[in-house]
C-alpha cells in the first residue's frame, strides 16, 4: 500500500518587469515570482486526471496580467493579491504560497530631462512570501525579508574561551574583523494583510535599519550573540513582528603571517587580512516574541529565496 502525502505544484521564478512612465521620468519594478498551489490534487497524482489542475502557464500569465492591471508596489501586497486570487477563483485550490524577490535598480544620471537609464543596484535583495489558505476561516501568513546584506565591523569583536581538542589550531583573539552576509526572514502577526504599499515599505525599511544598528552597536563575543541581538532588536522595535529567523555566514578575515618577510602584522592601524570566502562558519537561529511559535521554515534562510 502507498498513500499520497503532502503535495503542491506551481510556476517557479517568473520574471516580471514593469516600466511606468511619468513623462520623461521612468520607474522600474523588477521581481521574480514563484507560485505554489495545493488542494484537491489527489486525482491528478493517482489517475492523471487534470480536472482540478490550473495550468502553471496560467499562473505565469496571471502574474503578468496583475502587474499590468493593478501595478506591483510592495512585494507583500502584490503577493497577497495573487494568493487571494488563486484560492478564491478555483474551488479545487485551497492554499496558495507566493514567493517574491525584488531586484533593485538605480538611476544613471544623464543630462537633460530624460530619466530612463538605470544600473542594477548592488547590495541586498528584498524578499517576501505570502501564504493564503482557505480552511474553516481564511488564514494568512506574511513573511518579509532580505538576503545578501553584507556588513562588516573592523573591530569590536573577539572570539575566545571556546572548546579545544587535539584538532584545534585556531588562536584566540580579542580583536578581530567580523563580517557576514545577512539573510533574514521575519513573520508578521496573523490577520488580513493591509494593501497599503507605503505601510509595507516603511516596515521593511525599519526592520533593515534595526538589523544594521544592532550589528554596528554590539560588542561581539560571538556571532551567535550578534545574531540574537539583531533579531531581538527587530522584535522589540516592531510590535507587528512575531518571529525572525537569521542566517549569518562568518566571512572570515585572517591576519596574514608576514614574519617570513620580517614584518609584523597585528590588529591595529595598517593590519593586512586575508578574506577567505570558504569554508565558512554558518550561524542560524530564530528569535521569537514571547508566546509566539516558530513557523519560519529553515529553507527560507538556507537558500530557498536566493
Amino acid at each position: 500500500m502507498t498513500l499520497l502525502g503532502p503535495n503542491q505544484y506551481g510556476k517557479a521564478e517568473t520574471r516580471v518587469v514593469r516600466v511606468a512612465r511619468d513623462g520623461a521620468v521612468h520607474h522600474i519594478e523588477d521581481l521574480t515570482v514563484s507560485v505554489a498551489l495545493s488542494g484537491e490534487m489527489a486525482a491528478v497524482h493517482l489517475s492523471g486526471s487534470n480536472a482540478a489542475v490550473l495550468p502553471t502557464d496560467t499562473m505565469k500569465n496571471t502574474v503578468y496580467a496583475f502587474a499590468r492591471e493593478h501595478g506591483i508596489g510592495a512585494p507583500e501586497a502584490f503577493g497577497a493579491r495573487l494568493a487571494r486570487h488563486f484560492v478564491t477563483s478555483q474551488p479545487t485550490i485551497h492554499r496558495a504560497r507566493v514567493r517574491l524577490a525584488v531586484h533593485a535598480w538605480e538611476r544613471i544620471a544623464t543630462p537633460g530631462d530624460a530619466a530612463h537609464s538605470f544600473v542594477r543596484a548592488g547590495g541586498e535583495t528584498r524578499t517576501a512570501q505570502v501564504t493564503f489558505e482557505r480552511v474553516a476561516g481564511d488564514s494568512w501568513e506574511i513573511l518579509s525579508g532580505l538576503t545578501g546584506l553584507t556588513v562588516l565591523n573592523s573591530t569590536g569583536s573577539e572570539f575566545r574561551g571556546y572548546l579545544k581538542d587535539g584538532w584545534t589550531t585556531l588562536p584566540e583573539t580579542d580583536d578581530r574583523v567580523l563580517a557576514t552576509d545577512v539573510t533574514a526572514v521575519w513573520r508578521h502577526e496573523d490577520g488580513e494583510p493591509p494593501d497599503e504599499v507605503g505601510e509595507w515599505d516603511a516596515s521593511y525599511r525599519a526592520a533593515r535599519t534595526h538589523l544594521l544598528e544592532a550589528f554596528a552597536g554590539t560588542y561581539s563575543r560571538s556571532l551567535q550573540q550578534t545574531l540574537y541581538t539583531m533579531g531581538s532588536r527587530v522584535i522589540d522595535q516592531l510590535p507587528g513582528v512575531e518571529e525572525i529567523r537569521l542566517s549569518l555566514p562568518n566571512k572570515h578575515h585572517f591576519l596574514v603571517d608576514l614574519t617570513p618577510f620580517g614584518l609584523t602584522n597585528e590588529p591595529g592601524d595598517g593590519a593586512v587580512y586575508q578574506a577567505a570566502d570558504r569554508p565558512y562558519g554558518l550561524i542560524e537561529a530564530t528569535v521569537l516574541r514571547d508566546g509566539s511559535d516558530a513557523r519560519i521554515p529553515a529553507d527560507l534562510t538556507g537558500g530557498g529565496l536566493r
